[in-house]
């Protein structure tokens, strides 16, 4: 792709061929609560299939069969490759059309800043590419020269892209300078005319250095969902105010303010004394519905109201994630969509 090159960064809520989990396994961190965290893996498969395809990346097919039992497998292409963890969000492809043509992008993930060994899943986008699990005419473009997540970028579709300046300035993925430098890089990959930075606001337990998608997500061109904190004693109150203060700054392409709808911080949730990241912010748009966390506490109910005025025509599904947050990330997390006809045709099971 070159500058004169017209690309498109498709919006979540644009319509999807599918959606791919990397599914949990001994090797992983996941080893010692596998019984926990399966079931919300299969729940969420459940609801990925009753709407479009779900690619499954695994260490072993047959256990992720036994995992599911009895669905629709023609909905489900599978694709065994070695793992080191299951976070797809972040190693897996990012979907443009360039030119009218569509291709995934083949970033580096180190482990959020070489912060956890990601050797294998690194090799991920590439052996799916070689594994044809993409329809015939996808592209393959190698972006291996820049480390960059799905998470930590959020596309309206129309021009805008909405970031984080902790995690996209961070010394341990790149050597940009500032955000000037890295901000015209991304609008020549991604084609969009403006990058939208928040400087405020984070999780405590997050490992992502304050990925996008833990904090606050475009649902149409117009609106954005966030996290708000009204409790002066938790911890995150200041930083998140301060984020609030900010999105209400922004204004849309055509000048106008956004329309912000705020989630509840999640109530908060600890494992072995540490506080770990639960955020309604981490909800996944899939075609006429939006998959969203829940963690056993009243706010889930707060969180699907609103989240309901954010998408009046998409089903609002609640799925406990409470396991996934143990390992500090949630339901977006681990969870790439991928645009229309860009899954193959083919299932192969």
């Amino acid at each position: 792709m070159t500058n004169d090159t017209t690309i498109i960064f498709p919006a979540e809520w644009a319509p999807q061929s599918g959606v791919m989990l990397t599914w949990p396994h001994q090797n992983t961190d996941w080893r010692d609560i596998l019984d926990e965290v399966i079931p919300c893996y299969v729940a969420i498969a459940k609801e990925i299939i009753k709407r479009e395809k779900l690619l499954i990346v695994c260490k072993n097919i047959e256990d992720v069969k036994k995992a599911l039992g009895n669905i629709d497998y023609n909905q489900v292409i599978f694709r065994e490759m070695d793992t080191n963890d299951t976070w797809a969000r972040d190693h897996g492809p990012i979907s443009v059309i360039a030119n009218g043509y569509p291709f995934i992008c083949d970033f580096t993930f180190n482990g959020w800043g070489m912060k956890f060994a990601a050797n294998h899943d690194n090799q991920i986008t590439k052996k799916l590419f070689a594994s044809h699990a993409f329809a015939p005419e996808i592209h393959y473009q190698n972006m291996m020269h820049c480390v960059l997540e799905g998470g930590s970028l959020e596309s309206d579709g129309c021009g805008t892209i909405l970031t984080t300046s902790e995690c996209l300035l961070s010394e341990n993925r790149n050597e940009y300078k500032d955000k000037s430098e890295i901000g015209e890089y991304l609008k020549m990959i991604f084609g969009v005319k403006r990058i939208l930075w928040l400087d405020h606001g984070y999780l405590a337990g997050d490992d992502t250095d304050s990925h996008i998608d833990t904090l606050a997500r475009f649902c149409d061109p117009e609106t954005i969902a966030y996290v708000k904190c009204e409790d002066k004693n938790d911890e995150h109150f200041d930083a998140l105010s301060l984020m609030e203060k900010q999105l209400v700054s922004f204004k849309t392409i055509e000048g106008k303010p956004y329309r912000l709808i705020p989630l509840p911080m999640a109530d908060a949730v600890y494992d072995n004394g540490e506080r770990l990241p639960a955020t309604y912010a981490n909800f996944l748009i899939i075609n006429k519905a939006v998959l969203f966390p829940t963690y056993n506490s009243p706010k889930d109910e707060i969180a699907k109201q609103q989240l309901q005025q954010a998408f009046p025509d998409r089903e609002i599904i609640g799925i406990n994630c409470l396991p996934l947050i143990k390992q500090h990330g949630s339901l977006h997390c681990i969870t790439m969509q991928f645009p229309k006809d860009f899954i193959f045709k083919h299932i192969d099971t």
